[in-house]
């Protein structure tokens, strides 16, 4: 392993990142100055103290509560030997700093513990931004959540172009809280500044420079020169508050532009739900022209948020995505190209975000007027989410129609998304035998066949897997991997890491009707006909969903997925389930008769115009009892796939919950819900239910194993 050596040290600005990520460099200390173990220091020709932040035994730095203790002390040190400027930069590829150490969230229930280190940290940053020398931050990769706090406590912000900046604090039920409510609104245009924290999203360097978060976007190759004027304080700051920021701070105008974000944020979630953006909104409302007072509000603000239990079930989905995430580790692939059957608009999009993760990819179906909307829709979907020309041409120039089949001989994975009939499976199957080279995976999109139905005809079932992607594909985390007993578990590795590769969530679930979100998800929307059946006004059936916390109601997701999807899965559980199942209503199975399947054919349940369905407003009282009607089949068939082993552990069927169905993740899934409301509770509630509606809502096993 080597050190940086002597030489080198005087052109510390020019060294890649990769040339820094290197074991600590204890030798190269500056006198006077101690040796850290998440940092390490080294003073240039031109007395410039570099600073370089590399969490020891991690992949990626986190503002854990040690890496700031020893910036505390190192910040002290360093004023003693009074540098002319003091950069902060990474010594890890992987990028700047990725936020705060979450897992230091989990257990902090007590508001004065949580009061106390926010101060020390604060502290902390404003030594920082108070050091008497000019303080440069270089940013690569990402610079999120905590990480960003800390370089706005710096007084320059230099990054290379890929970097992104954000602060995702709001996707864990919180706000920044180290001042970065403060920071960001006294350079940045108000707007821009609370649309970024509100959202979550993050911004490209180039986007950020513009807003007033970064002060020059060049190549990590020019990161010496601009160290050099940074120091000699020739880096022109960037002035993007103008006017209109400084106005919007004050009065008026302030409050005006607060209610609107207010009843924008309120039409996306409910402030009983996720209180962080409405506490945001109300801290630039009432503190807006008042800096401390602003910075008191926001620690507050961040004291009670962090002990409330919207944060605790947030942080706890993002332990279980990384659950997921885990399930993959360790896995290669050695899948270069996939080949996709079926172009509809499952396949297509699987084939187009395959192609946009960098694979090569062959789509086929019957004839090139069935493919082309697809490929349509994956130039649209690379303009989104691309941000260079270069890379959009090369992502289109990986995705290629193919009428023949012709890629079926050369794909490391084929994919199958073909209607669910299991002959025309089977016959796709066969055909594919024939062709597949030796090693390659064979894999069904299929939402409710049961693989030993579809394994009865191939020759080599060992091979053979379900890979369950959710519509819409580009918005859906999760995938299911459908195993069974013939699977080759090499195979089931290879998936895995086929599926982190594409930067999707990967969930193992053995094969059984309608798998684990199928499962769940139908007898909620069967019910939900039910209700609509009986007279209750689908917008109605909706809204006591959303108040619930989903995402959209049932009636709408039936429309969105397609209700001749809805009526196959509902056919197929109610043949193949042990449980008694309702049928289809009637009118179901008229509307899939003439083609009114939902949204993707203009009509549905609902109208839809423009992509969105058209709700008439009504404002009748929905029926006693009707949010636990629909959301205790639901909870009651996770109760079943638990019963049954389909999945590994509870986590694992909450994890799958929210991110297939986008079950309300303020309650940290439906299993956490059901235990925090009572298991007893919901076993009195489904008998209830069971004697008036009938034995579909009888208890399932599964609820003696949670209690």
């Amino acid at each position: 392993m080597r050190q940086i050596s002597e030489p080198r040290l005087a052109a510390l600005a020019e060294l890649t990142v990769s040339d820094l990520a290197m074991p600590n460099a204890a030798d190269n200390q500056p006198k006077g100055l101690s040796t850290y173990k998440h940092w390490r220091l080294v003073m240039d020709k031109d007395n410039i103290l570099w600073v370089l932040i590399d969490k020891d035994n991690e992949s990626a730095n986190t503002l854990a509560e040690p890496v700031l203790r020893e910036l505390d002390k190192l910040l002290d040190e360093a004023k003693t030997v009074g540098p002319k400027a003091l950069v902060l930069r990474s010594a890890k590829t992987s990028g700047f700093i990725a936020g705060a150490e979450i897992s230091e969230f989990v257990n902090m229930t007590d508001e004065n513990e949580v009061r106390a280190q926010l101060t020390d940290a604060l502290t902390i940053l404003d030594k920082l931004e108070n050091f008497p020398a000019p303080t440069i931050a270089l940013l690569h990769k990402y610079c999120l959540g905590g990480g960003l706090e800390l370089a706005l406590a710096c007084k320059y912000r230099i990054a290379t172009p890929d970097t992104k900046l954000g602060f995702p604090e709001v996707l864990l039920g919180l706000h920044p809280g180290l001042a970065g409510v403060w920071r960001s609104l006294r350079i940045m245009d108000p707007v821009n500044a609370m649309t970024m924290m509100l959202t979550g999203k993050n911004l490209i360097a180039k986007k950020a420079k513009r807003q007033g978060l970064v002060d020059l976007v060049t190549e990590e190759r020019h990161f010496a020169d601009a160290v050099r004027a940074a120091a000699n304080g020739k880096l022109k700051k960037t002035d993007a508050k103008g006017t209109k920021g400084t106005v919007l701070n004050f009065g008026p105008a302030r409050s005006l532009v607060a209610s609107q974000m207010e009843k924008q944020t309120a039409s996306k979630a409910k402030k009983q739900h996720y209180p962080a953006p409405f506490s945001l909104i109300d801290i630039w409302r009432e503190h807006g022209d008042d800096a401390q007072a602003m910075r008191k509000a926001e620690t507050d603000s961040f004291v009670k948020l962090m002990v409330g239990d919207t944060s605790k079930n947030l942080v706890r989905a993002f332990f279980l995505r990384e659950k997921l995430k885990a399930y993959s580790k360790g896995t290669v692939h050695n899948i270069k190209h996939v080949h996709v059957i079926g172009a509809g608009v499952m396949g297509g999009d699987i084939a187009a975000w395959s192609a946009m993760r960098g694979f090569t990819v062959t789509l086929q179906d019957r004839e090139i007027k069935y493919i082309a909307p697809a490929i349509k829709r994956a130039n649209e979907l690379f303009k989104k989410r691309i941000y260079t020309e270069g890379e959009r041409r090369a992502a289109n120039d990986r995705l290629m129609p193919d009428v023949k089949g012709d890629g079926i001989t050369k794909a490391d994975l084929i994919i199958e998304v073909v209607p669910e009939n299991p002959d025309i499976k089977a016959s796709v199957y066969a055909d594919c035998e024939k062709r597949m080279k030796p090693g390659a995976i064979l894999a069904t999109n299929t939402s409710s066949i049961l693989l030993e139905t579809l394994t009865k005809t191939l020759k080599n079932p060992k091979r053979f897997c379900g890979i369950h992607f959710f519509n819409p594909v580009a918005k859906m985390p999760l995938v299911e991997i459908i195993t069974h007993d013939k699977l080759d578990p090499k195979v089931t590795k290879r998936v895995l890491g086929f599926l982190n590769a594409i930067d999707k969530l990967p969930l193992p679930v053995k094969s059984a009707p309608g798998f684990l979100v199928n499962r769940a998800l139908t007898p909620y929307m069967v019910e939900a006909f039910l209700a609509y059946s009986e007279g209750v006004k689908p917008e109605l059936i909706d809204k006591v969903m959303e108040d619930f916390g989903m995402p959209m109601g049932p009636i709408e997701l039936a429309d969105t997925v397609g209700l001749d999807v809805g009526l196959h899965v509902a056919k197929v559980l109610q043949r193949d389930l042990k449980r008694e199942t309702p049928d289809a209503p009637d009118w179901l199975e008229k509307l899939v008769e003439k083609g009114d399947l939902g949204k993707k054919t203009g009509k549905g349940i609902y109208k839809w115009v423009n992509g969105k369905a058209k709700k008439q407003k009504t404002d009748d009282q929905p029926p006693v009892g009707l949010t636990d009607r629909l959301i205790l089949p639901l909870l009651n068939a996770v109760a079943d796939c638990m019963a049954e082993d389909l999945i590994e552990d509870n986590d694992a069927a909450d994890a799958g919950m929210i991110f297939g169905t986008g079950f309300a993740p303020f309650t940290g899934g439906p299993i956490n819900y059901a235990k925090k409301r009572g298991v007893d509770e919901i076993v009195e509630k489904l008998q209830a239910l069971e004697g008036k509606y009938g034995a579909r809502f009888a208890v399932s096993k599964g609820w003696e194993k949670l209690k």
